[in-house]
């Protein structure tokens, strides 16, 4: 080394310590970027059998309004599982208004018929009692235990128990007698049977990602001898039309990410758009939605690296700068940031603006003034844990909630799909003000989070989680405290599901994005207790192989 350079590296300030996370790489490479070439074209002759096929299924519906309530039930409920729904929402919901106004549930006794009728009229925001499930308890206000013999009775009953809001007491009887017994069950049965078991157990319809879903169900529903081929035919065609119209839209995605050099400029991030773009498809999946995916899955990358960049990379002298540039909303505190903060700060007006551009263009230019709003107060929460991780600060559990809840980001990627939905400025000042729906959705987002993700984030250097914080503030173990924060999370859902019924606050378009993302937040965070499926993307390879690489055959 040269005299200069001994200089130089003297006078030279040191190198910020970062708390560099070391994030994986995609596991994807360039699988998902193709040219239009590549991908799988359906020649006329196809879409003509797809719009041949589609009609004879909607005839079904509208001439299953002669049959028994239970096969009008059953098809509605097939077609649903299927994924076909978005096809037919006018046929369902005339179909199932007639049955809620003709059908007396008095005269039908069986667990199967009740438990669907009230699950389908629920799910589709209607207020049926759920006190049509009495009949099946005995004198000592129990659940009878002939029930237990009958096992799609049993499914059926705790499909049904997920609808539950505040007060029901008897979905809540009825969710611990079929979880119990259906568990026992497990070892008793044929190995079909048993699958399908715990399937239900672990991914009940009320929480659950419909495209996901519906994979599963095309896999296992052939094995029903009495099942319906031309739906199962319509199914696996309409499901293999949607994905490839989703590789070409994740191609062009990941086109956009490659060409903008986020990887390249922010190598810290986790590079995770295919990931992302499937995580929205949990929100948004029909065709007419396609401008609201992409602006979603835009939004959400953008929300994860400024996650990444607080969380895993950003020295807090850098992030306060930062902060303040956010704070003032003007594209010429760009000058005041370092040069890969430049960047970010670039890429937030970039995105916002582009969908403010479309908002003027349509008439609605006070719809961009909401998530302006909402990124900044997420980038004030991620200031205020980067503060308390520097500064070694140990918040209460109610203290970490308050900010948490924020940095969870759901209010935000909820206004950027709004916008998409071409919401009044009522529904967004709605979505912006204090609602039990919207509360929900952040409480999930954050606990199931933090129960997936907090032992990962401990071992490289973390604020302390919900879990850390409600561990040492009341002296429980890890277990005992993941067990409360899960009754936190399925508390809430009663919450969802009180919202989800008609009439409904906000147009149920609005309200099902918010629903969806719920969903979605069961998926990627549980059952995982060393990771999230995002930031260890290996545990989600296979449903995001199966939604947007795999055709059904």
């Amino acid at each position: 080394m040269s005299l200069a350079q001994i200089s130089a590296a003297a006078t030279s300030p040191p190198k910020p310590t970062r708390p560099t996370a070391n994030f994986l790489p995609t596991i994807w490479g360039d699988q998902f970027l193709k040219d239009d070439s590549e991908f799988k074209k359906f020649d006329p002759a196809t879409q003509e059998e797809h719009e041949q096929l589609k009609e004879e299924v909607k005839r079904k519906i509208i001439d299953s309004t002669d049959h028994k309530p239970l096969q009008k039930l059953n098809l509605i409920d097939t077609i649903q599982k299927l994924c076909l729904a978005y096809n037919f929402e006018g046929e369902i919901e005339d179909a199932l208004q007639k049955i809620y106004r003709d059908c007396d549930t008095d005269h039908y006794n069986d667990l199967q018929t009740v438990s669907m009728y009230f699950r389908l009229l629920r799910q589709q925001g209607i207020r049926v009692s759920c006190d049509v499930f009495k009949k099946f308890k005995d004198d000592d206000g129990k659940f009878k235990s002939s029930m237990i013999n009958d096992v799609q009775g049993m499914l059926d009953l705790y499909e049904a128990a997920h609808f539950a809001i505040h007060g029901e007491d008897i979905l809540n009887e009825a969710l611990a007698f079929t979880t119990t017994h259906l568990k026992s069950m497990v070892s008793c049965v044929r190995p079909e049977l048993a699958e399908k078991i715990n399937h239900t157990l672990r991914f009940p319809i009320r929480k659950s990602v419909l495209r996901i879903e519906a994979r599963f169900f095309m896999s296992t529903y052939p094995r029903d001898d009495s099942h319906d081929k031309t739906l199962l035919k319509f199914a696996k065609l309409d499901y293999n039309i949607l994905q490839v119209s989703h590789q070409k839209q994740l191609s062009e995605i990941l086109r956009w990410w490659k060409t903008s050099g986020y990887t390249k400029k922010l190598p810290y991030i986790r590079d995770r758009t295919a990931e992302i773009y499937f995580w929205m498809l949990g929100v948004f999946f029909e065709p007419k939605y396609a401008y609201g995916i992409r602006k979603l899955t835009e939004a959400f990358a953008l929300q994860t690296l400024l996650d990444d960049t607080y969380d895993s990379y950003g020295t807090l002298e850098e992030l306060t700068v930062f902060t303040e540039a956010i704070r003032r909303w003007d594209i010429a505190a760009t000058d005041t940031l370092p040069d890969y903060m430049k960047f970010i700060y670039k890429t937030i007006f970039d995105i916002l603006g582009a969908i403010e551009e479309d908002t003027i263009r349509e008439g609605r230019p006070y719809s961009i003034s909401y998530p302006k709003k909402l990124v900044q107060s997420v980038v004030e929460a991620y200031y205020t844990e980067a503060v308390w991780f520097n500064s070694g600060y140990f918040p209460s559990f109610e203290e970490y909630m308050n900010v948490a809840m924020e940095t969870g980001s759901c209010r935000f990627q909820m206004s950027i799909a709004f916008i998409a939905l071409c919401a009044r400025e009522e529904d967004l000042e709605w979505l912006c003000s204090v609602q039990k729906i919207v509360i929900a959705a952040n409480l999930m987002a954050r606990l199931l989070d933090d129960i997936a993700s907090h032992r990962f984030e401990q071992k490289r250097g973390h604020i302390p989680s919900a879990v850390e914080c409600y561990m040492k503030q009341h002296g429980v173990s890890e277990e005992e405290t993941i067990r409360v924060l899960l009754e936190q999370v399925a508390d809430v859902w009663k919450d969802v599901n009180e919202a989800m019924l008609k009439p409904t606050a906000v147009p149920m378009t609005l309200l099902e994005r918010i629903f969806n993302y719920c969903c979605t937040l069961d998926f990627i965070y549980g059952d995982h207790r060393d990771n999230d499926g995002l930031t260890d993307s290996t545990k989600i390879k296979d449903q995001v192989a199966s939604l947007l690489r795999d055709p059904m055959l």
